[in-house]
C-alpha cells in the first residue's frame, strides 16, 4: 500500500498556480506564454502548453536542486513504485541510462553488459571510460530475435571476472521478452556487486500480476524506465530509480546535474508527474484492459495465414522466462515479406504506423491508448495483406549465426576518441573497428569500437550482404568500407 497520497499532483498543481495568478512573465521562454509564438503552430497546439512553459524559479522549483514541488514527486514516484528515491529524467531513458552506469562505474572498472545494448548504453560506457565485458543473449532463429541473457550467462561470466564492478540487464527485451531477473539480481549480489537494468520497457510492470516482475520487485539495486512509452507521460519521459543502499543517492542526483540541461521542460515534467499518478491509481485496470485487447489480437493474428504473433509457447526457451502480453511481434517471413516491407504496406496503404520493423516482423506497443476500432484495422489489414502474398512468395531463411564476440583491444572509449581513417571492409583484417557493425535481425553488434576485425567477421557480413539481411552502423551505408583506429 502506497505511503503518500498518490492522488496528488505536486508539480502540475503548482503550474497552474502560475497561470491562475494571471502571472506577468519577464522570464524565457520568450514566447512569454504564448503571446510571442507563431500562430498557427499556437492554433494548432492550442494556449495552455505555453502557459506553463515556464524557467526555473522558486514556486514552481528546479530539477537540478529540487526543494518542492518536484522533490515531493519524485517522493511520490518513488513511493507509486517502491524503489528508494525516483529522479526525472526528461532526456529519456538514453540519459537516465548514461547516469545509471556513471554512477557505478569509473574509468578503468569493468562492467558486464549484454551485447544487444542500446546505444545508450555503449554512450554510458565511452563517458564512464569504464571496461565493458559482453555477455551473449539468446538467440531465437525462427522469429529472428534476441531474447534476455539467461541467468547461467551471467554467472559464468562473473566467475571469469570476479573484479566487475556492476551488471546490467536488459530486461524486458523490445520485443517485450524477460529473463529471470530475480534469479540474476542474486548471483549478482553474491558478489557484492549492484545490478543495475535498463528496463525502458517495463515502466508498467509492478501494477498488474498478469506482467512479468520488475526490476524493483526483483531486487535491482537501480533501474531506467521510459514513462513515456506505455503509461502516458510525453516523449522524452523517464525514471530512474534508486533502490538498494549499493547506490549513493547523492552521487545519481550529481550525475544528473552534468547531463541534464539547465532548463528542463516543465511541461514534460507535469505529465511526468500525472502519468504517475494515473498508474498509481488505474494502473491496474488500465493495464488489464491493454492486456484484453492485445491478447485479442495476439489470437486473431495467429488466424491469418502466413503470419504469427509469439505468446507463452516461447518460454521454454533459453532467455525467455516471461513475456509481456501487451506486446505483438508479427512475423511474416511465410509470407515471403520482409518486416520492412509489411511496415511499409501498413504504412503508405492503410495508413498504420508500427514500432519498429526487422527483416521478419513488426512490432506494435500495446498502451492505454489502445481502442478495440484501432485493433480491428489492423486485423482488418492483415487480412488483406494475407490475401494478396500468402502462397506466392518464398519463407525467409533462419538467420545466420553470428560470429564469436571478437578481441577487444581498446575500450570504447579510447577508440571512439582515437585518430581513424576509412579503409576497405576487405582490407581491415586485423585492425582495430573504429565503428560499430550491427545485423538486423537480431540486432547484436558484430564488432564495436576498440575490437579486432578478423576475416571471419568480414565473411559474415559478406553472407549476410548476400542473404539480403540488413546490415549497419558504418558512415558506410553500403558497408563496403570502415573506419578504423589510425595506427599513427
Amino acid at each position: 500500500m502506497y505511503k503518500l497520497n498518490q492522488n496528488e499532483t505536486p508539480l502540475f498543481d503548482v503550474l497552474r498556480e502560475y497561470v491562475n495568478r494571471e502571472t506577468i512573465p519577464f522570464h524565457v521562454p520568450g514566447h512569454k506564454k504564448g503571446v510571442g509564438m507563431d500562430e498557427e503552430f499556437k492554433s494548432f497546439i492550442g494556449e495552455n502548453p505555453f502557459k506553463i512553459d515556464v524557467t526555473v524559479f522558486k514556486l514552481v522549483d528546479s530539477l537540478h536542486h529540487p526543494t518542492g514541488a518536484i522533490k515531493k514527486a519524485q517522493q511520490l514516484a518513488a513511493d507509486a513504485y517502491g524503489s528508494k528515491a525516483a529522479f526525472f529524467s526528461i532526456h529519456g531513458t538514453s540519459g537516465a541510462i548514461q547516469a545509471m552506469i556513471m554512477s557505478v562505474v569509473k574509468s578503468g572498472d569493468k562492467i558486464l553488459i549484454p551485447r544487444n545494448v542500446h546505444k545508450s548504453v555503449t554512450a554510458g560506457i565511452i563517458l564512464s571510460g569504464a571496461v565493458p565485458v559482453y555477455m551473449q543473449p539468446e538467440l531465437d532463429k525462427e522469429i529472428g530475435i534476441a531474447h534476455g541473457v539467461a541467468p547461467e550467462t551471467v554467472e559464468r561470466t562473473l566467475s571469469e571476472n570476479p573484479d566487475a564492478k556492476a551488471v546490467l540487464i536488459i530486461n524486458p527485451t523490445y520485443y517485450g521478452v524477460a529473463t529471470d531477473i530475480k534469479k540474476i539480481a542474486q548471483i549478482v549480489h553474491s558478489y557484492d556487486i549492484p545490478l543495475i537494468v535498463d528496463e525502458a520497457h517495463g515502466p508498467h510492470l509492478g501494477f498488474n500480476n498478469n506482467l512479468p516482475i520488475s526490476a524493483i520487485e526483483a531486487g535491482a539495486d537501480m533501474c531506467a524506465q521510459s514513462t513515456h512509452k506505455i503509461i502516458g507521460a510525453l516523449t522524452q519521459c523517464s525514471l530512474l530509480h534508486v533502490c538498494s543502499e549499493r547506490i549513493d543517492v547523492n552521487r545519481v542526483q550529481q550525475i544528473l546535474n552534468l547531463l541534464h540541461t539547465t532548463s528542463p521542460s516543465y511541461i514534460l515534467m507535469a505529465s511526468l508527474d500525472c502519468a504517475r499518478k494515473q498508474i498509481a491509481l488505474r494502473g491496474k485496470e488500465l493495464i488489464q484492459s491493454t492486456i484484453e485487447l492485445a491478447s485479442y489480437a495476439r489470437g486473431e493474428i495467429n488466424k491469418i495465414p502466413g503470419f504469427y504473433c509469439f505468446g507463452e509457447e516461447i518460454l521454454n526457451r533459453p532467455g525467455a522466462y516471461a513475456i509481456d502480453p501487451t506486446k505483438l511481434t508479427i512475423t511474416c517471413r511465410d509470407l515471403g515479406i520482409t518486416g520492412y516491407d509489411l511496415d511499409m504496406i501498413l504504412t503508405n496503404k492503410y495508413h498504420i504506423q508500427m514500432e519498429l520493423s526487422d527483416l521478419y516482423n513488426v512490432l506494435a506497443v500495446g498502451s492505454f491508448g489502445d481502442t478495440k476500432e484501432s485493433i480491428d484495422k489492423l486485423l482488418s489489414a492483415l487480412n488483406e495483406i494475407s490475401e494478396d502474398f500468402y502462397g506466392k512468395g518464398h519463407t525467409k531463411p533462419d538467420f545466420i549465426d553470428i560470429p564469436a564476440i571478437p578481441e577487444q583491444y581498446q575500450i570504447p572509449r579510447e577508440a571512439f576518441n582515437s585518430e581513424k581513417i576509412c579503409i576497405a571492409l576487405k582490407d581491415s583484417i586485423g585492425r582495430i573497428s573504429g565503428e560499430f557493425l550491427l545485423a538486423y535481425p537480431p540486432g547484436i553488434p558484430i564488432l564495436c569500437p576498440g575490437e579486432i576485425i578478423t576475416e571471419e567477421i568480414i565473411n559474415y557480413v559478406q553472407r549476410l550482404k548476400a542473404t539480403g539481411l540488413y546490415v549497419q552502423g558504418t558512415e558506410d551505408p553500403e558497408v563496403n568500407f570502415i573506419k578504423v583506429v589510425d595506427k599513427k
